[in-house]
C-alpha cells in the first residue's frame, strides 16, 4: 500500500488500509505497526506518542488517531448539518452524502429507533437552551436525554 500523503483524507486512508490489509491477508497483529509506518502528519505524531503496549493494538491506534483528528460523531453531525457546496447539490449524490454522514453521526445500525430519536431530541434540547446553559450541558457531555439536567 502506498504511504499516506498530506492531501489524503485520513479516515478514507484508514478505511482503504483496512480493506487492503484484509484483501492481502495481513495478520491483524501487524496492522498497527504497518499503519504507523504509512501515515503522516498529526496521525503519525499520535501513533508515535502512544505507549508501546497500546501502539500494538490496531483498534486502539485507530481510535486514538481519529480522536486526535477530531473525526467523531460530533464532527459528522456538524458536516450533516452544514451547508453543502455546489458540487453536492445534485439530488442523488446529496442523498448519498447525507446518508453516509448520518450513519457516521448516529450509527443507526448499532441503536434502535428510540435511541436514535433520543439523540435527535437531545441535540435539539441543547440547541434550544440559553447559551450559558448550553455550555454547561455540553461540558457534562450527556449521552442521552436522561443524563441531561
Amino acid at each position: 500500500m502506498l504511504k499516506m500523503t498530506w492531501e489524503d483524507d485520513p479516515e478514507a486512508y484508514i478505511e482503504a488500509f483496512e480493506w487492503h490489509a484484509i484483501m492481502t491477508g495481513l495478520d491483524k497483529g501487524y496492522w498497527a505497526s504497518q499503519l504507523g509506518a504509512l501515515i503522516v502528519s498529526k496521525a503519525q505524531a499520535t501513533y508515535q506518542a502512544l505507549p508501546q503496549d497500546e501502539a500494538h493494538n490496531y483498534d486502539w491506534v485507530k481510535t486514538a488517531i481519529l480522536y486526535c483528528l477530531e473525526i467523531n460523531p460530533k464532527h459528522y453531525r456538524w458536516l450533516f448539518r452544514a451547508k453543502k457546496g455546489l458540487e453536492e447539490k445534485q439530488p442523488q449524490p446529496l442523498l448519498r452524502l447525507l446518508r453516509n454522514l448520518f450513519n457516521k453521526w448516529l450509527s443507526p445500525a448499532s441503536c434502535d429507533q428510540d435511541a436514535l430519536a433520543d439523540q435527535i431530541l437531545l441535540e435539539q434540547f441543547i440547541n434550544d437552551l440559553e447559551e450559558r446553559t448550553q455550555h454547561w450541558v455540553r461540558q457534562h457531555s450527556p449521552c442521552n436525554c436522561k443524563e441531561a439536567p
